[in-house]
């Protein structure tokens, strides 16, 4: 089990507002958490329909286009 050492600040009425842990305990849960989202989205696209290489290939196109053009929409409203 991952041994989080957590500091815990008080407001001015001694009230826990927030915990502070070290940088590389937080990096360890993002992981863990990163790990487990994963494998519950493999679990359910598990009976879900495969692509050929050649339509992931286009899929993946696709996906790359939108984002440009998303992203390029977004710095032209600045």
């Amino acid at each position: 089990m991952l041994e989080i050492h957590k500091n815990i600040v008080f407001d001015d009425n001694q009230q826990p507002i927030a915990v502070q842990i070290p940088i590389a305990e937080f990096e360890k849960i993002e992981e863990i958490l990163e790990d487990y989202g994963l494998a519950k989205l493999i679990a359910e696209a598990e009976n879900e329909e495969r692509l050929s290489k050649e339509e992931a290939l286009q899929y993946y196109q696709l996906l790359k286009v939108n984002h440009n053009d998303r992203k390029s929409q977004s710095t032209e409203s600045l």
